[in-house]
């Protein structure tokens, strides 16, 4: 009977005396303003070269050295949910934030101000993988598509519409309440979570393989840092500054994966990959997280460009898109349950690749209603791909793995916005280049405005490639069937 009511509330949502929800609130208010932090601040780099007078280059530290920590942190996250226990992790991530978030806020100089930003990215990049696998520990596969929705509703919600409320912010109050407001809510964060947090994990405390820390660091630091560094080179990825930390960072991350292979108690286990369902989910994850770039990063310079509209116009055409997505994050986990992944992701993905073909069709006179649809359409299909995709991939590994499945798709996403931003970005710049270069008139603002829309027709088209792959892979996919470990140490599917 013991082994049965173990068996019973084997996931902690099942126990009737286990309290869910204030788990749930404590970490999804700490992720929603740490995740929202990413991008409030894109919009007031202009701001900040005038206010510490400091250059572009030297002020895209803030996005660039954001995402360079990111990438150096998350590899490192299934260790450390590993060691430490749930509260422990969650209560030091939100106070790291929350004292990098002070530092911004008072920083009298441009140093300070970016050593404020980067103990922000320490704290930022542990709190997803803590999210993911505190849920996966707590809910049953079964339930766990509409509770990933909500975390969806986190990572693709707040990121989209900090840009617009950051316009606001900063044209009101000031820079500085960019910083300012979010304080509030990081204390109330941390003493709810004081108060509500349980421990869900194990602690077993592996081995801490320094060499495989240190192949991590260089890898995937020096692999954001070389792609994010595309877009400020005058040669792109010929500038030696890029090409040689993507080198670099390729190196390291294959001397990372060959370790991990040969390790007992692995840093980040990568036998996640043999898993079918959880490397589908990963490569959907890719693609459609380039997808979102190649409009999040391109529409509004077209829609200031060519369209000829203000930043605050631009950025009101695709609230709509970014709202809808973050209401129905949650509905289409909550589908996923019910139906399963392909009756979403198939016709989910047969709509995007169809909107961005559309989108190749854009021009100066493109009314602002196509935008508005077309973004629409782009992020409902997001929010029926992603996340069920995500969340049926980790279904399928078995309970060991979760901290190093989440680990694993945590460390690819600003790997993939630092790769998605750099291409897409090039290929815009090398194609209203040649445009430029072939006109008669390459300082003619018509001409100059029809070489950008060139660049984006072809940004859209190499985008429409990827996406039919996309369609393909959702031919593919199954409902993935957890991986069930049997007391005497064999499993069984």
């Amino acid at each position: 009977m013991e082994d049965d009511d173990q068996l019973k509330y084997e996931f902690l949502a099942d126990d009737p005396k286990f309290k869910v929800m204030p788990i749930m609130l404590s970490l999804i208010i700490g992720a929603f303003f740490a995740i929202l932090n990413e991008t409030l601040l894109n919009i007031a780099l202009t701001t900040l070269m005038e206010e510490f007078s400091v250059p572009l280059p030297t002020v895209q530290w803030m996005a660039t050295g954001f995402m360079l920590i990111m990438g150096i942190i998350i590899p490192a996250s299934a260790l450390m949910m590993q060691w430490f226990t749930t509260r422990q992790l969650f209560l030091g991530t939100m106070i790291t934030f929350t004292i990098g978030t002070t530092i911004c806020a008072v920083a009298p100089t441009f140093p300070i101000l970016l050593a404020g930003r980067l103990i922000q990215a320490a704290g930022t990049g542990l709190l997803m993988p803590i999210v993911f696998n505190v849920f996966l520990l707590i809910f049953p596969p079964h339930r766990r598509g509409k509770v990933m929705g909500l975390v969806g509703l986190v990572i693709m919600f707040a990121p989209a519409i900090g840009p617009t409320l950051s316009g606001v912010i900063v044209q009101y109050l000031g820079w500085r309440f960019l910083f300012i407001g979010v304080i509030p809510f990081s204390l109330f964060s941390i003493l709810f979570a004081y108060k509500y947090l349980k421990n869900v994990s194990e602690i077993t405390k592996p081995k801490v393989d320094v060499l495989s820390l240190v192949y991590s660091t260089i890898g995937f630091g020096a692999l954001v840092y070389g792609f994010s560094s595309a877009g400020e080179e005058a040669t792109g990825f010929l500038s030696p500054n890029v090409y040689g930390f993507i080198l670099l960072g390729v190196v390291g991350i294959f001397l990372f994966a060959v370790r991990q292979f040969k390790l007992e108690e692995p840093v980040m286990d990568l036998r996640v990959f043999k898993y079918p369902m959880y490397t589908h989910g990963i490569l959907m994850f890719l693609i459609i997280i380039m997808m979102m770039f190649s409009s999040e990063i391109i529409l509004p310079v077209f829609m200031q460009g060519p369209m000829g509209l203000l930043a605050a116009t631009a950025g009101l055409l695709l609230l709509p898109g970014s709202i809808l997505n973050g209401l129905m994050s949650p509905v289409m986990g909550h589908l996923f349950d019910k139906l399963g992944p392909r009756i979403l992701m198939i016709p989910a993905t047969i709509v995007l690749s169809g909107t961005m073909f559309m989108m190749s069709r854009l021009d100066a006179n493109t009314e602002t209603w196509v935008i508005i649809v077309g973004y629409i359409l782009i992020m409902l299909t997001v929010s029926a791909i992603m996340m069920p995709a995500e969340t049926n991939g980790l279904n399928q590994l078995p309970k060991h793995l979760y901290p190093h499945g989440t680990s694993v798709m945590t460390t690819l996403q600003p790997v993939a916005g630092a790769i998605g931003v750099s291409v897409f970005i090039s290929i815009l710049n090398a194609r209203t280049e040649h445009y430029l270069n072939q006109s008669t008139s390459p300082h003619d603002p018509a001409t100059i405005n029809q070489a950008m829309i060139a660049g984006v027709e072809l940004v859209y088209l190499i985008s429409f490639a990827i996406s039919i792959l996309a369609v393909i892979l959702a031919f593919f996919v199954y409902r993935a069937v957890p991986k069930v470990e049997l007391k005497k140490g064999s499993s069984v599917s």
